[in-house]
């Protein structure tokens, strides 16, 4: 289980998280939804390693992760897809997934889980020798989620994957998140699209200034709920 613990981050003189509390259990898909500027990628940020909290604690069952670089936060399997996608876009589509697993030294299995995601995510299968730099936006989504996979990681940090996506590449992206489930990969999704991470999360946390103001199933956390928390927020950041 991954357990947040009165997470404080700042930037500066400029808090962007205050004391946050959360817990994510082994196969759950938990949705952190706010506004633009309420703190939701500062803090898969400081999950995955890439910032330092002033205050508080994160743990991936029982195991500190607070204070450690990306690379070993990855290595105890937690990674981070982040917003923009961020491929390698003069590297082809397997020559990215290569690079998704390249901590790993069980050469057969590298390739075994190459070939996996190829057909998993059918669209990379027919484009494997293409430049990923040529790929759509929803394909390059596909792409990153795909190289984050091949670490097999526990914990799938997702930053806006649907961000910018047409609407038939957003269903998709959707259908694979459902999925990963089934794969025994725990989910943290932060989403600006509401409705469908309700949909797809069991349960969800509401930020507000960086602060947790609602949390719940996400049949609990009913359109009106969210709203009131919205209205709270006044001007996004």
């Amino acid at each position: 289980m991954l357990v947040v613990d009165g997470l404080t981050v700042s930037y500066g003189a400029v808090v962007a998280i205050r004391d946050v509390s959360l817990d994510v259990a082994p196969g759950e898909i938990v949705a952190v939804l706010g506004p633009n500027g309420a703190g939701k990628t500062t803090l898969l940020r400081t999950l995955a390693g890439a910032l330092k909290p002033q205050h508080g604690s994160v743990t991936l069952d029982g195991s500190a992760l607070t204070g450690l670089v990306p690379e070993v936060v990855v290595r105890r399997g937690v990674v981070l897809v982040p917003e923009g996608r961020h491929v390698f876009a003069g590297l082809t589509v397997e020559e990215n997934l290569t690079i998704g697993g390249i901590a790993r030294t069980d050469r057969d299995g590298l390739r075994a889980d190459t070939e996996r995601w190829l057909t998993r995510f059918p669209i990379l299968g027919q484009r494997s020798g293409q430049m990923a730099g040529t790929l759509s936006g929803g394909e390059q989504q596909q792409l990153a989620i795909a190289r984050a996979l091949m670490s097999r990681p526990r914990m799938l940090l997702l930053d806006e994957p649907s961000l910018g996506l047409a609407p038939i590449f957003v269903d998709r992206i959707f259908e694979l998140i459902q999925q990963l489930r089934a794969d025994g990969v725990t989910v943290l999704l932060v989403e600006q699209n509401v409705h469908r991470a309700l949909k797809v999360a069991d349960r969800a946390y509401v930020l507000s200034v960086g602060s947790v103001v609602a949390s719940g199933s996400s049949d609990q956390l009913v359109e009106g709920e969210l709203e009131r928390s919205y209205l709270g927020i006044g001007r996004a950041g």
